[in-house]
Parts: structure tokens; C-alpha cells; sequence
């Protein structure tokens, strides 16, 4: 029986907001748009959801709703660099993981434990290491599908756990409006609802010809297998490798250059030693700074041919950490090297040559 989780961080560019800029974390923050002409409320933290507002809604309404909302612009690339935290960190916990955003994704929970009475602490391990990580915050919910832990992990938001356990799946989710089923749009709920169905129970409570004349198809028989709890779809798995990293933090946030070097240096011999082990070389070279109130940043460099030296990994990894203090200098509690672009193709040295 699968045990599989979705994980969802709280408010995530919100959040990541508010940990470059504490002073926001009590004010109505908005992530998106102009409010002054088309833009998108992209993401809202706690705050400004008290006054009604959410994603997807216009700028302009969500500064009418709170005229005192502060709003910041998208970072992807920023948020891109906490995500690949995250992931790693979870990724140290439960190995066998779907990222389905840079925020959200699934978990197998079942490649570590093999029953659901550990669910909930293995699940709250995931949360220890995600606010470790990054000092953001994430969502859970646990069962035996996808389809209702993605229900689930918007139930206790946030930073809550629910588990659904075996045999509780329809009951769980017959009470809840159809349209928070996943693949149920606005259409499917529009001809639901004029047969008098709103609610998921009574979809899960379809006769196949009642079924027929609502939602004919496959499709109907999906949404109301989904509505059961059934939902037999598999991790989604990456099949090829795309990174290797390796990262240290440090007992005392460290800013002695030298000595941040010396230890970058030895994470580029851990790496060219993965490298060399797999027969790979790589062609982006990254270097990971985690400052002492948490806030992440990475320099990457690109090169014309594949590298698996160590030293040449190790003198790119200190240019960059170089490069990434002199852009925002400060004691560091964490460095991390990693490589990424991997190809089995080497270019040979003059020496080899």
C-alpha cells in the first residue's frame, strides 16, 4: 500500500520575502504586479489574507481591499535558489521525491517507513529539515494517493500535518466543494452543480448512468474515482541525474576568506571524486552561501567544455564565492559546491593529449 505525501510551502514567495526583509512579516505583503495597471497577485502572505486577499487575484483589487498592502515584485531566480534548498533538504529525509513546482510537490514516504503509524513523525522530520534548511515553513498531507494528499496538505495551512489513513480517503474528502478536487475546472463544477452535485461525496456517489449524463467519458470516470480517494498515478521520477552538491555548515558563522576557500577546495574534490566515479564531467560550476540570518544566495559560471578536475572546480568555486561577497558581503553559516550540465563526454588535457 502506497504512503505518499504532498508537500506545500507556506506562502512561499511571500515567504521568502519576509526572510530577506523581516520588517514585512507584520505588514499585508503582496508578491505580483502593478496595482496601478494589469498586474497578478502571484502570492499573498498571512497577513494580507486577512483582508480577503489571494492569488490569482487583480493588483488593483487587492490593493482596494487593503490600501496599506506593501508590493514587491517576482524574484524567480531568488526563489529558484531557496527551492533547490528545500528540495535537497527534503531530499535527505525521503529520497524519492516529485517536484511538481519550485513550492510544492510529492513525497513517497513509504521508501522509508513501511507502515502509516510513522507517517506523522516522518512527516514532521520533512518539516524539521525544510525550516532548517531555509527557515521557511511547509505543509503536509499523507495518504495512500495523490489525490487526496493534495487535498490534505491545504487543510492545516500553515505549517500543519493531516493524515488520511487507509480506508478514510472518501470520507475525508466527501464534505469538501467539488472544485477543490484536482480536475475538476470551472466547467466540470458548473455542469455538476446544475445536476445538483456540490460537494465531492456526492460526485463519489454517482451511479455510472447519472455519471453518463453529467460527465460522459473518461474524464467522468476519473473525477469520480478521484472523489473515492482512487487515484493509482505513481511518483513521477527524474531518470538522469542533473547535479551533484555537496554543501557544510558551519558551527560559527565563518568569515575568514582563507579558511572558506581551504573548504570549498575539499568540496571540490568530493565532487570531481563523484564525477570521476560515474564517468562525468560538467560544464556549470555552483557555488552556495547561506548567511548568518539564513538568506541564501548562489553564483553560477558556465564553461565552453566539460570539466572533472578538482582543482579547476575548487579555483571556479572560490571565484564565485568571491564574486557572491563582494555583491553582499557578511559572515557565512553554510558554502556548498555544486556541478551541474553533466555529460559523459570529457575534454581531454594537454598532459592526457
Amino acid at each position: 500500500m502506497p504512503i505518499l505525501a504532498h508537500l506545500d510551502l507556506d506562502a512561499f514567495f511571500a515567504a521568502v520575502e519576509e526572510l530577506e526583509d523581516p520588517s514585512l512579516r507584520t505588514r499585508p505583503l503582496v508578491v505580483g504586479g502593478d496595482p496601478h495597471g494589469r498586474g497578478v497577485v502571484a502570492t499573498a502572505n498571512y497577513v494580507a489574507r486577512h483582508f480577503g486577499i489571494r492569488s490569482a487575484m487583480s493588483s488593483a483589487e487587492a490593493l482596494r481591499r487593503c490600501p496599506e498592502v506593501v508590493f514587491v515584485r517576482p524574484r524567480h531566480t531568488l526563489y529558484r535558489q531557496y527551492s533547490q534548498a528545500v528540495w535537497a533538504a527534503v531530499s535527505e529525509v525521503v529520497p524519492r521525491v516529485e517536484r511538481t513546482g519550485l513550492d510544492e510537490g510529492y513525497l513517497d514516504l513509504g521508501s522509508v517507513i513501511d507502515s502509516f503509524a510513522h507517517a506523522r513523525r516522518l512527516a514532521e522530520a520533512v518539516q524539521v529539515a525544510v525550516r532548517g534548511s531555509t527557515l521557511l515553513t511547509c505543509s503536509l498531507g499523507v495518504s495512500t494517493s495523490k489525490v487526496v494528499c493534495k487535498v490534505a496538505s491545504d487543510r492545516r495551512k500553515p505549517g500543519g500535518i493531516t493524515v488520511v489513513p487507509p480506508g478514510r480517503e472518501a470520507r475525508f474528502l466527501a464534505p469538501f466543494p467539488t472544485r477543490i478536487l484536482p480536475g475538476v475546472g470551472p466547467r466540470a463544477e458548473e455542469r455538476l452543480a446544475a445536476a445538483g452535485v456540490v460537494t465531492i461525496g456526492g460526485l463519489a456517489d454517482l451511479s455510472d448512468s447519472e455519471l453518463r449524463a453529467v460527465l460522459p467519458g473518461q474524464v467522468g470516470r476519473l473525477l469520480r474515482d478521484r472523489a473515492r480517494g482512487v487515484d493509482p498515478r505513481d511518483l513521477e521520477l527524474d531518470a538522469e541525474r542533473i547535479s551533484i552538491s555537496t554543501e557544510e555548515t558551519f558551527e560559527r558563522d565563518l568569515s575568514d576568506r582563507p579558511a572558506l576557500h581551504a573548504e570549498l577546495r575539499r568540496m571540490a574534490e568530493s565532487v570531481a571524486a563523484h564525477l570521476r566515479r560515474d564517468g562525468l564531467s560538467a560544464r556549470t560550476v555552483t557555488t552556495k552561501l547561506r548567511y548568518a540570518d539564513f538568506s541564501i544566495r548562489s553564483r553560477s559560471t558556465t564553461l565552453p567544455t566539460p570539466i572533472d578536475e578538482p582543482e579547476r572546480i575548487g579555483e571556479l568555486a572560490c571565484a564565485l564565492l568571491d564574486r557572491g561577497l563582494r555583491d553582499r558581503p557578511g559572515a557565512l553559516r553554510l558554502v556548498g559546491v555544486g556541478v551541474s550540465g553533466l555529460t559523459a563526454v570529457r575534454q581531454l588535457t594537454f598532459d592526457e593529449l
